[in-house]
């Protein structure tokens, strides 16, 4: 049986990851080993282990660094608190938080300050989200899913914002604001999903309606490539999540001839042409289904 292959566009990685990782690799050029990295610097074991063979080390907590040494934080974002911490450890930081992650840190300071409960969408446990809850804590409630945001109880339902985190799923996001909305009436909403997520989860949707089965390229702990395998299966199309070929097996690529391949915003580019390679398909194409053209400018320290 002949295999087609149909990647998807855009793909792989978005301008804040390309911003966090040269921020690593700039580090080390710069001041050389170590540099210490708080948390995976973006969700992929195949961009976290180049960076450690180069002389990145990653650590889960400050308290793991060295005084006086140089720390990068992720591109996730952190709270006030660990801020604070290295400033106390007299720490050199770089920050690799990638703007639109700052962007919603400062619409919570913003609507915190003016008495509002911030509903933040998002997973509980994800780095971006912990930071983001941390800038105003005591006024913000995360919620998960629409179920949540049927019971979630504020002080004041006339003074409530909706933030997101940015790596979402636009239709379960589209779905528990609905639900904030008719509870909330002067709800204000601000939609932070990324331009990346959405354009990725695009992607997915118009693949799903030309192929048999589809593969994520990206790493099991990747909150935007998790979301593409079940916009894919919200299509009604089988989708797994693999991060390189050889996580490929049998049983997946006999499931369907129309094979679709997207990757997540932070998986490297050389993983999905290995996928193609193994695959050895009679047919490769590219769905385009729109063009992206962000960067974002270097931390003053590295420019």
């Amino acid at each position: 049986m002949s295999i087609e292959v149909t990647l998807g566009s855009p793909r792989g990685f978005c301008a804040g990851v390309v911003r966090a990782i040269d921020i690593v690799e700039l580090a080390l050029q710069r001041f050389g080993k170590p540099v210490y990295v708080r948390h995976e610097i973006v969700h992929n074991p195949v961009v976290v282990d180049d960076l450690r063979r180069k002389g990145a080390i990653f650590v889960d907590e400050l308290d793991e660094v060295p005084d006086a040494q140089l720390v990068i934080f992720s591109a996730h974002g952190v709270s006030p608190q660990v801020r604070d911490e290295a400033g106390r450890r007299g720490l050199r930081v770089i920050d690799a938080t990638c703007p639109l992650v700052t962007k919603v840190h400062v619409e919570a300071l913003r609507f915190g300050g003016q008495g509002h409960t911030i509903i933040l969408v998002g997973h509980r446990n994800h780095a971006e989200t912990v930071g983001t809850s941390g800038e105003v804590p005591e006024r913000t409630i995360v919620v998960e899913t629409p179920g949540e945001a049927r019971v979630v109880q504020v002080p004041d339902p006339n003074k409530v914002v909706v933030l997101t985190q940015t790596t979402l799923s636009v239709d379960d996001t589209r779905e528990a604001v609905a639900v904030l909305r008719q509870r909330f009436p002067n709800l204000v909403v601000r939609n932070d999903i990324c331009y990346a997520t959405t354009n990725r989860q695009a992607a997915v949707k118009e693949l799903a309606r030309q192929v048999d089965v589809i593969f994520v390229i990206g790493a099991k702990n990747s909150s935007n490539c998790n979301r593409l395998r079940e916009v894919a299966e919200a299509a009604g199309v089988t989708a797994y999540l693999v991060n390189g070929p050889e996580e490929l097996t049998p049983e997946q690529i006999n499931n369907g001839q129309r094979i679709g391949i997207v990757s997540g915003a932070s998986t490297p580019e050389h993983l999905v042409q290995e996928v193609v390679r193994k695959l050895a398909p009679a047919t490769v194409r590219t769905v385009p289904v729109v063009k992206e053209d962000v960067t974002f400018v270097l931390p003053r320290e590295l420019r």
